[in-house]
């Protein structure tokens, strides 16, 4: 009979978080596969907790994966656990998560902190419907496309970002989602310099040309207002933005002005507008 796979939740700062259930889980279990065992033998120590410990990460996980999985069939027990927050959440543990259910092995989630469902609750935004995007890609190119792509969407929406990221980051989710859009940029969650900014993208960005970025960030953004149901064409996008041009505007601007006025793509009115010749 196959062992079984906890994922446990570790916490994201602060080491009350670490449930009961998540102790004596990692207490039971037969090996710990951790994302950086040197940060994981701190928090067992912490716990007086004296496991075998197996590394699994980013840079490891097809082998790590095979190995773990060969060890569960055999009948031993393993608890998941990452850095900090909930293992598979935007981490390489949902490839051993899919190889266990490939396999009949049995996988057990241990609940605990998850740092983007704690930033959605602080944040004052709407936390009915949300959508995790996790972090954005590191390529200035990449990032804008994903955020082009999101630009109409009206859940709200869920970001990590490194510090020495968060101002290239904050620049371009202004260009593209406009100065106005309300967020909160959620940092060093639960530990003691912790700081929850409530503001708009513009606000953000003039704060932080101020103040260095320091420690991880969790950043929550509204999502953009529902589409009106009489929603233009885009030929009739189009033809705004060739009114804009004759009042003077490069088509650049007159492009984003109307993309952001009826939530049609800035790149899509742009192309269209440039491969139909001006009357």
């Amino acid at each position: 009979m196959s062992g079984t796979l906890y994922l446990v939740a570790t916490p994201i700062g602060n080491l009350g978080d670490l449930s009961p259930r998540g102790i004596q889980t990692l207490e039971s279990v037969d090996f710990i596969a951790a994302e950086d065992t040197r940060v994981s033998l701190k928090l067992l120590n912490h716990f007086q907790i004296r496991k075998p410990l197996v590394s699994y990460h980013a840079h490891n996980y097809a082998a790590a994966g095979q190995g773990i999985l060969s060890r569960l069939l055999g009948g031993e027990s393993c608890a998941l656990v990452t850095d900090a927050g909930t293992p598979a959440i935007s981490d390489p543990g949902e490839d051993l998560v899919r190889l266990c259910g490939e396999n009949g092995v049995l996988v057990v989630s241990i609940p605990g902190c998850c740092a983007a469902v704690n930033a959605l609750a602080v944040s004052g935004l709407p936390t009915g419907r949300f959508t995790f995007e996790g972090f954005l890609p590191v390529g200035k190119k990449e990032r804008r496309e994903r955020l082009e792509a999101l630009r109409g969407e009206t859940r709200t929406m869920i970001f990590h970002e490194a510090p020495h990221k968060l101002r290239s980051t904050l620049g371009d989710l202004q260009e593209v989602f406009g100065p106005q859009r309300p967020m909160a940029l959620c940092r060093e969650m639960t530990k003691i310099h912790e700081e929850i900014l409530r503001c708009t993208i513009a606000q953000a960005v003039e704060y932080y040309a101020r103040q260095s970025p320091k420690g991880e960030y969790v950043l929550v953004v509204g999502g953009a207002a529902p589409l009106p149901r009489n929603r233009i064409t885009l030929q009739e996008g189009v033809a705004q933005v060739r009114s804009l041009q004759q009042q003077g505007q490069r088509l650049k601007d007159a492009a984003r002005e109307v993309a952001e006025a009826t939530g049609l793509s800035k790149n899509e009115l742009y192309a269209a507008a440039l491969a139909q010749p001006e009357t």
